[in-house]
């Protein structure tokens, strides 16, 4: 017998509230009707999903297991009523591309302009996340693709993993240290303030390395940000400091808002790279957009 998709909502909407009776009213149904339902599941499968307390319930590893394939199945349904509406109005998509605010401005910044000449009708939607979030949301089927800092450790066997571009790593400053000299190394700026990314992931990573590899200390007298229009703002109001690739910065050094000094010692560049699940068939927008990026960025 094979697994009806409603009830696989039901499942999820009782993940979701925690209770049998919470899913039922967030889905508008009797708590028996829930119940019978999540029974029948569980009867398909021949196994437990759930260990019932006072508390509501509680996953088993089946469950757990199952949990990551229906919320994939209800994003795949989701996705697929978009895109039929959109193909009633000729318009490509749905597609979801997710990863780290940096490495998104750096790639679609290249590539979005020559992209949209070549497919000019398509439904395209940004979200900013670290990476653990991207990895969950490309095993959810919530992302077609994530463009991410890679190359500082190696890809799981669930994802296919491109690099697409590399560009230098610098230090960059406001007006207010407009003093400093071109080319700086990282020992020399230990009194500094500084802010720098708070999540654990590639990006942080490769900053932490470049103190490593420049023999010093990780800074502490920082403001933790995630928000790249936060850390720009900060740096050019104040005296606090950063590092950053280049190409983040590309406009700011330009209108001369900002300013970039040379991290001595250093010759390693920030990567960026496409990634996407490898058990899945991609959209064939996502795939245009993989061959495209790769063309235009000459891979």
């Amino acid at each position: 017998m094979r697994i009806d998709p409603r009830t696989l909502r039901l499942f999820l909407a009782v993940c979701r509230e925690g209770t049998i009776s919470g899913a039922a009213r967030a889905e508008h149904l009797s708590q028996p009707s829930v119940s019978v339902a999540i029974n029948q599941l569980e009867r398909v499968l021949a196994t437990k999903l759930f260990e019932r307390n006072r508390q509501g319930i509680q996953l088993t590893p089946a469950g757990e297991a199952l949990k990551i394939k229906a919320q994939a199945v209800d994003s795949l349904l989701l996705s697929a009523q978009e895109e039929i509406k959109l193909l009633e109005d000729d318009v490509g998509g749905p597609l979801n591309i997710g990863g780290t605010p940096g490495a998104l401005a750096s790639v679609m910044g290249k590539v979005i302009s020559s992209f949209s000449k070549e497919y000019p009708r398509f439904n395209l939607r940004i979200t900013e996340c670290h990476d653990a979030k991207a990895h969950q949301m490309l095993k959810n089927y919530e992302l077609d693709l994530a463009i991410l800092t890679s190359g500082m450790t190696s890809s799981s066997d669930s994802f296919c993993e491109l690099p697409v571009f590399s560009d230098p790593f610098s230090i960059v400053v406001g007006e207010a240290n407009y003093h400093l000299p071109e080319k700086l190394n990282l020992r020399q700026l230990a009194s500094a303030r500084w802010v720098l990314p708070d999540k654990v992931g590639g990006f942080r990573r490769q900053i932490d390395a470049l103190f490593i590899s420049s023999d010093a200390a990780i800074p502490n007298n920082v403001i933790s940000s995630d928000s790249l229009l936060s850390t720009k703002y900060i740096v050019r109001a104040s005296d606090y400091i950063t590092i950053l690739p280049r190409e983040v910065v590309k406009s700011e050094l330009e209108n001369g808002s900002l300013r970039a000094i040379e991290i001595d010692g250093i010759n390693f560049k920030r990567k960026v790279g496409l990634l996407w699940l490898a058990e899945r068939k991609l959209p064939a927008i996502a795939q245009a957009f993989i061959d495209h990026t790769v063309q235009c960025l000459d891979v």
